[in-house]
């Protein structure tokens, strides 16, 4: 693509100190050694503060990070691609990843226990007004943002400069959207919560055969969009052979899009719940906005677990999760000599404060993220989770002709992109 290095995002950079497509860096043994230290007091600190649960969080997190920088995974890429160019490749790892993800749900879920005896459930959210605008704003968040809610969290972790403004504003558009969410709920028409498994009377099973039917529909559509399209292919990532591939150089789509959904369904049977990344900025920014007077326990958004406002942030078992991801993220950079800050000017930063209040409003009003709502959502046979996904698509489109205004490229046909 033609875009300079400072207005890429993370998901669709090319590693910014190689040479070649096939060369790799050296190690930067000094902040891998950096970053393991780091863990190891984060790791220590929740074992003698938290229950068992955290620290083992803590390593999930770690490892989903490491598999998304590792990969490149991306969701804001894979839906601009599709949207431009009619490019599915990316679009059909998050169908594998899908398809494992309910493989592996369904029988957690039908069965209902975690690994600690304590119950099980996914994200079921309802379909209503909240839902569509929220997912329609979030999609055009992402793409003005350069990142998604994991994208944001691993290239921050990845040194990716301007995605620190992304994720100040997604913090404060989190908060904001929580104190708002009760006109969005209950003031506005919705529909109540659907699963595909115990609403339609089809169970695991039957929603798991559903499941997979629509997804080969949809990756069946994706192909015959790019045999009218013929958009141009992913180019490769610097990568090597063996067993140094797991440490170093680029994993393929599909390996990463399986270990994600494999890390999603642990998660699951840690903690009893799906993978999620936004709750815990609505945390975050709300504990800072009552450090300086402001009564957010009177939220309705907290009405049921104020409690978490007078703990500490590290019992909260979504931001053990995110701090893993960022960690795992920046090793994975490290180990492969990618971590560099990178520049920033007004226009990206302009954008990245647009995108990421509007990822952050939005996740609230629509229950989730791409990570909660789309990939939980969808794992867990809600329909929320599909409606999610069609919304955030509309609201790309609409974002291709915004992203010209902050410096922000659009694939072309002919353009050959990462």
């Amino acid at each position: 693509m033609s875009e300079t290095t400072s207005v890429q995002p993370i998901d669709e950079v090319k590693d910014p100190v190689q040479k070649k497509s096939t060369e790799l860096n050296k190690p930067q043994m000094p902040l891998i050694i950096g970053g393991l230290t780091v863990g190891a007091i984060l790791m220590i600190y929740l074992m003698f503060s938290q229950n068992i649960v955290q620290p083992l969080l803590l390593v999930i997190g770690l490892l989903l990070g490491y598999t998304l920088f590792h990969a490149r995974f991306g969701f804001t890429s894979a839906f601009r691609r599709l949207m431009s160019v009619g490019n599915g490749q990316a679009l059909r790892s998050h169908l594998l990843m899908l398809a494992v993800a309910v493989t592996l749900f369904a029988p957690i879920l039908a069965i209902g226990y975690s690994f600690f005896g304590s119950g099980v459930s996914g994200y079921v959210s309802p379909v209503g007004v909240s839902l569509l605008i929220g997912a329609f704003m979030f999609g055009i968040g992402m793409q003005l943002g350069g990142g998604c809610a994991s994208g944001t969290l691993y290239a921050v972790g990845g040194g990716r400069s301007v995605m620190f403004v992304t994720l100040l504003f997604f913090i404060i558009g989190s908060t904001v959207g929580a104190y708002h969410l009760p006109f969005w709920t209950e003031g506005l028409p919705a529909f109540e919560p659907v699963s595909l498994a115990t609403s339609t009377g089809l169970g695991y099973g039957g929603a798991w055969i559903l499941s997979i039917a629509l997804f080969g529909l949809i990756a069946w559509i994706t192909l015959v969009v790019e045999r009218k399209k013929k958009p141009p292919k992913m180019a490769p990532k610097p990568s090597t052979t063996g067993w140094k591939r797991i440490f170093r150089g680029s994993w393929p789509l599909f390996a990463a899009a399986i270990v994600l959904a494999v890390l999603n369904a642990l998660t699951l049977m840690v903690r009893g719940a799906p993978w999620g990344i936004t709750s815990a900025f609505a945390l975050w920014g709300s504990k800072v906005a009552r450090f300086f007077g402001v009564d957010v326990a009177s939220w309705g958004y907290w009405q049921g677990n104020a409690a978490a406002l007078e703990t500490s942030i590290f019992a909260d078992s979504t931001t053990v999760l995110n701090l893993g991801v960022i960690l795992g993220a920046f090793l994975a950079s490290a180990a492969g000599g990618l971590f560099k800050f990178s520049k920033i000017n007004g226009k990206n930063v302009t954008a990245s404060v647009i995108g990421g209040l509007l990822m952050g409003y939005g996740a609230r009003l629509a229950f989730g993220c791409n990570i909660g709502a789309y990939f939980g959502g969808i794992a867990s046979f809600s329909l929320h989770g599909y409606i999610w996904g069609i919304m955030a698509l509309a609201g790309t489109f609409i974002a291709l002709y915004l992203r010209p205004l902050f410096g922000l490229s659009v694939p072309k046909p002919k353009d050959s992109f990462c």
